[in-house]
């Protein structure tokens, strides 16, 4: 995230801690588990903007369900199920919107941030570019696999079993790696 976002994303933070009623802590529950929203607004948002307002919606949704956190899960998987829930819902108004824009101009200016461009070479770019064609749920499993979550606390962070978990992730990788082939053979057809 580029410096001006992570100044608005402070200054966000800032102004909820400003309420009376606030919890002491919640500054910084944000601030330790920044990577998470950022990792999961960065999946489900294509261009910057439509990120900074996911970051907010995520940091407003976990100040409204503070109260409801139960302390016998870790607080990162309760953040990711809030930060999940939020993004899949935002994406699909977002689908629902995009269906009834109509473009003013011809073409797009494409931004790279600095925080992304590292993502956008080689292997690693592709991996990004495919799981970010992914479904809702797929996605949020592939983010959650590669962050060396357990299938055990992917299981808990998005209300689904193990075994389905197993499964998915499985066929994922399956589809991810045929991505990759179809990727080569066009990269080798083109030489």
């Amino acid at each position: 995230m580029n410096t001006s976002a992570n100044n608005r994303l402070n200054n966000y933070v800032k102004i909820f801690m400003s309420r009376p009623e606030n919890n002491e802590n919640f500054l910084e529950v944000i601030e330790e588990n920044k990577g998470i929203i950022h990792k999961i607004s960065n999946a489900y948002c294509p261009n910057h903007e439509d990120r900074i307002d996911l970051v907010q919606e995520i940091i407003i949704q976990i100040w409204k369900s503070l109260h409801k956190y139960n302390n016998h899960y870790k607080i990162s998987t309760w953040i990711y199920q809030v930060a999940l829930n939020v993004a899949i819902s935002n994406y699909r108004k977002y689908k629902v919107r995009k269906n009834r824009i109509i473009p003013l101009t011809d073409y797009s200016l494409n931004i790279i941030e600095d925080s992304q461009a590292q993502y956008n070479e080689g292997e690693i770019g592709l991996l990004y570019q495919f799981i970010h064609e992914l479904k809702e749920l797929d996605k949020a499993l592939m983010i959650l696999y590669l962050e060396d979550k357990s299938y055990q606390e992917i299981a808990e962070i998005l209300d689904i079993s193990i075994t389905n978990v197993a499964t998915k992730i499985g066929r994922i990788k399956l589809k991810l790696k045929q991505k990759f082939l179809a990727q080569k053979n066009n990269d080798y057809g083109r030489k």
